[in-house]
């Protein structure tokens, strides 16, 4: 396993790979690698001749009052991580080898992006579709793969891809989980012991939402309930609890046939977002609220 800093030492080796005939795997991280990050990199290895894993906190991506400087780094640990799954290349840029002195030019994000986080994280995902377009031109590779855990970031990339003629397959993977059913997250970390204790309600709010609206076909009585219940909870506040269309991100209507009920809530030092994405069970199902 290599560790490459510089883009041009990287494209160099991508070429000598791709001389050879070999389909790259690409894994975009922010580091702080968890089973999540492993599963992604195990995906790729299974299904990739050459796995690159990037490590990069993309300051563009946080807004001032967020937690770029307080965002968890441990890159002897991550490099672990990588060797144990097989990563041939860990990309481990500079800020200042990302953008430059002077970047001018950025993408905008036009639609998916003024609901959920992007709501209350105005340009956020304006950075995100930013670095991602840069790790791509760099990288190049055959598939790229993300978690769906952030389902709303995975419906972006995949209009980027879309939109820019990116001939790259995008790979959505499943949300790994603690046994308690809290999804893993780097910002786990650094919930308190009573927070922690209390976290997997998220995902059991998820499943007792969806059980609702699938058994009632009312999307807005689904929610209430459920919101009443998040409410209530002394440890944190509730930022959004919603229903969807996935991966549209519209509001449902009958034409609907696949759903994303997602949530985030907000302990004292930290953000949690977790989602289910769900398909119509039956072409019957006529939403009331549409």
């Amino acid at each position: 396993m290599k560790v490459v800093r510089k883009i041009s030492e990287l494209r160099g080796l991508i070429q000598l790979e791709k001389n050879l005939g070999k389909k790259i795997g690409f894994v975009p991280t922010m580091g702080y690698l968890h089973e999540g990050h492993a599963s992604l990199l195990s995906h790729a290895r299974t299904e990739n001749d050459v796995v690159i894993l990037s490590i990069f906190v993309n300051p563009t991506q946080f807004g001032p009052n967020e937690d770029f400087d307080s965002y968890p780094r441990d890159f002897e640990r991550d490099e672990k991580i990588a060797s144990k799954e097989g990563v041939d290349y860990i990309f481990y840029p500079s800020v200042l080898e990302m953008y430059g002195d002077n970047a001018t030019v950025s993408v905008v994000v036009k639609d998916r992006n003024d609901v959920l986080c992007g709501k209350s994280r105005p340009g956020h995902f304006d950075g995100v579709v930013t670095v991602v377009s840069k790790l791509f031109n760099i990288v190049n590779p055959s598939k790229a793969y993300f978690g769906k855990k952030d389902a709303q970031q995975l419906a972006i990339i995949q209009g980027l891809v879309r939109d820019l003629n990116f001939d790259i397959e995008i790979i959505g993977v499943d949300i790994k989980r603690e046994l308690d059913g809290l999804a893993l997250s780097s910002r786990n970390v650094r919930l308190s012991i009573e927070e922690r204790e209390n976290a997997p309600m998220l995902y059991e709010c998820l499943k007792e939402t969806r059980k609702m609206f699938e058994e009632s076909n009312d999307l807005d009585n689904a929610i209430r309930s459920t919101k009443a219940k998040l409410m209530e909870n002394q440890l944190g506040s509730l930022d959004y609890l919603e229903i969807l269309s996935y991966p549209e991100l519209k509001k449902p209507d009958k034409k609907t046939t696949t759903f994303i009920v997602a949530i985030a809530f907000r302990y004292s030092t930290v953000r949690l977002i977790d989602n289910i994405i769900f398909k119509k069970e039956s072409e019957k199902m006529e939403i009331k609220n549409v």
